[in-house]
């Protein structure tokens, strides 16, 4: 699914109301009619709705709700915030419609002394700002909004929390923003919806589909991309029936020191589950016994030193990808074998972890970074190797000028995994949850990345590939086990790829 900047949204509301066409009024009607939709399938008559409603749009979206839910039976009071005495044409359409039909008490408030008392029984409909808002809110509107959430009440937010801008809101004022429960939005996901520190004001969100004009929708180009079921159904490529282990690839995964060898057992079981031909792992004396004991199926190459990795005298030439890092730790030995490794590499590469660490104290490395490499970051370890950032939308932009230097590809591990493409696309996955967030979880998806690239998958659907099927299993697990007892094996247990 593309997702779209505040900016562009208006766009495409602008396309569909010339070339449907349709009055934006009627828009905004049908508009209205999916959140209606929405609240009938999750709430029943008896629930008071107190609905606030801006001046604008978004504003008249929510007189519109308020009076279909009067048509179902609700009897709904309205709250119209309008200091100014000034209504956009869609708006004092709804207003007068609403007012016409009589079904609920309508109030206009103009000085925060009329606020309506709220209490933790209320469901509040937010509709006073849309996802056009560009500045922090102030005066009667930002007291409004610190009224609601101080109240206990319930929000349910109409396209985005009043106060939220669409995209970047490192300069706004959190306590001029709406915390709701549930923000329904239009067509499709904002981009603030999916940035770790909006969740608060977020909520649950859904999207309601109000059937923008397709053709807008399929031309209006965008770098940013929600990963669905479909687009990786779209990707996978089915077994031959007369394939072997070899026509899978061969993959090298480089890890473990003392104490860490459950680093590299977990990435190297995920690796097989995930579908490699052959696997074969370079590991401190230390760590043969292990892995050869926990995974069985995988091939084992001592290395010199007992407790951590030094210069690798294999040849290389075998593999079809290599991973490194999990588990690894940061010996100046090890140091100098991960240069090695990007000096000589022909294979595509999948770095994770202490990898990563390595490059951070070296930064003249990155230079030697192979194009289409992938890395697998963790927010520490990312600010490490570019520095510190507010925000994750910040961290983003980051991401991007780092990827599109280095021609690699970035995963950013997290709710919401953002993978980073040296072209400037960043595409959001949708799977995944808090159970997640346990030692561990990490070295499974870079296994999992390992084994497609080594399978033949490119770098881009290989990061899309593994961060979704890693999410998908993480899904399936919380439903047997529960979250809080979540650990990384369970992950491996539940890898499935359906073609």
């Amino acid at each position: 699914m593309k997702l779209f900047t505040t900016k562009q949204i208006k766009e495409l509301d602008a396309y569909t109301i010339a070339y449907e066409p349709i009055s934006s009024v009627d828009l905004m009607e049908r508009a209205a009619g999916c959140i209606t939709d929405w609240l009938l399938k999750t709430f029943d008559a008896h629930v008071h709705f107190k609905i606030f409603a801006g001046s604008g749009n978004n504003g008249g979206d929510a007189l519109a709700v308020a009076r279909l839910l009067g048509i179902c039976g609700f009897e709904p009071e309205v709250f119209l915030v309008n200091p100014n005495g000034k209504l956009s044409a869609d708006c004092e359409a709804n207003k007068q419609r609403l007012l016409k039909q009589g079904t609920a008490r309508f109030t206009e408030l103009n000085t925060p002394e009329q606020f309506p008392v709220l209490d933790d029984d209320d469901w509040v409909l937010d509709g006073i700002f849309g996802s056009g808002l560009n500045r922090p809110l102030e005066g009667i509107f930002a007291k409004l909004v610190a009224h609601i959430n101080h109240s206990g009440a319930k929000v349910i937010a109409i396209d985005i929390p009043s106060g939220l801008f669409g995209e970047d809101n490192t300069a706004n004022n959190r306590e001029a923003i709406i915390q709701a429960r549930y923000t329904l939005s239009l067509q499709f996901p904002k981009l603030a919806y999916l940035l770790p520190e909006n969740e608060e004001q977020v909520g649950e969100w859904i999207v309601v589909d109000i059937k923008l004009h397709p053709e807008a929708l399929q031309n209006t180009p965008s770098p940013y991309f929600f990963t669905e079921k479909e687009n990786v159904q779209a990707l996978l490529k089915p077994r031959g029936r007369f394939s072997h282990k070899g026509t899978y690839g061969h993959a090298l995964f480089m890890g473990g020191s003392y104490g860490k060898m459950g680093a590299v057992v977990l990435a190297s079981r995920a690796c097989l589950h995930t579908g490699v031909g052959l696997l074969t792992v370079h590991v401190p004396e230390c760590g043969v016994n292990v892995l050869q004991t926990a995974v069985p199926e995988a091939m084992c190459i001592p290395d010199k030193e007992f407790s951590y990795l030094s210069l690798l005298t294999e040849n290389l030439k075998p593999y079809s990808a290599i991973g490194c890092g999990c588990g690894m730790g940061v010996e100046p030995e090890t140091a100098k074998m991960l240069k090695h490794l990007l000096e000589n590499a022909t294979q595509p590469l999948v770095l994770d972890a202490d990898a990563l660490n390595i490059l951070s104290k070296n930064p003249s490395y990155l230079d030697l970074l192979p194009e289409n490499t992938i890395i697998t970051p963790h927010p520490k370890e990312f600010e490490r190797l570019t520095g510190s950032y507010s925000g994750r939308w910040n961290q983003m932009q980051k991401a991007k000028e780092f990827s599109e230097k280095h021609r690699i590809f970035v995963v950013l591990k997290g709710a919401y995994t953002a993978i980073v493409c040296p072209d400037g696309e960043v595409h959001f996955n949708s799977t995944g949850n808090p159970g997640m967030a346990t030692g561990g979880s990490g070295d499974v998806l870079c296994g999992m990345i390992l084994s497609l690239r080594a399978q033949g998958y490119t770098a881009k659907e290989s990061a899309l590939l593994g961060v979704y099927l890693h999410g998908e299993a993480g899904d399936k697990a919380a439903l047997k086990m529960g979250q809080a007892a979540m650990i990384a094996s369970n992950i491996i247990d539940e890898i499935k790829i359906e073609y």
